[in-house]
């Protein structure tokens, strides 16, 4: 499926995981779980999360409060990782998107859009 998968790739729990065809997984890139759409480059050192620990109560240890559920990204076709990007869990990226080298995304991303910055924003659309 013309797939690359460069050296020191981490996938967290394979239950977790689905990779579209044609991707481009580059080295040091840690994938905790998530949905990978067709046409998929992810650049060095990418972080795709799909859970996080609990902090709501302060009388216990962030610890010992658990983790928040499981909740896989969804990364749609045609979508562009930069070098150095986070990827919270739960969240949309929109086909055709590009997401600036050293974001952190904390919300969904429309289709066809570049975002970036910590956290990412909305730069502007490849469309039109």
């Amino acid at each position: 499926d013309k797939s690359i998968f460069e050296n020191s790739v981490y996938i967290s729990d394979c239950k977790n995981i689905s990779i579209g065809s044609h991707c481009h997984i580059n080295e040091n890139v840690f994938i905790q779980g998530g949905v990978i759409g067709n046409n998929v480059m992810i650049a060095p050192n990418v972080a795709i999360l799909n859970n996080s620990h609990s902090y709501e109560r302060t009388d216990i240890p962030m610890i010992e409060q658990g983790m928040i559920n499981n909740s896989n990204p969804i990364i749609e076709d045609d979508v562009w990782i930069g070098r150095n990007v986070i990827i919270l869990h739960g969240l949309i990226v929109g086909k055709g998107s590009i997401i600036a080298a050293g974001s952190v995304v904390t919300k969904n991303i429309p289709p066809y859009s570049i975002v970036g910055g910590i956290p990412a924003k909305f730069i502007k659309s490849r469309k039109g």
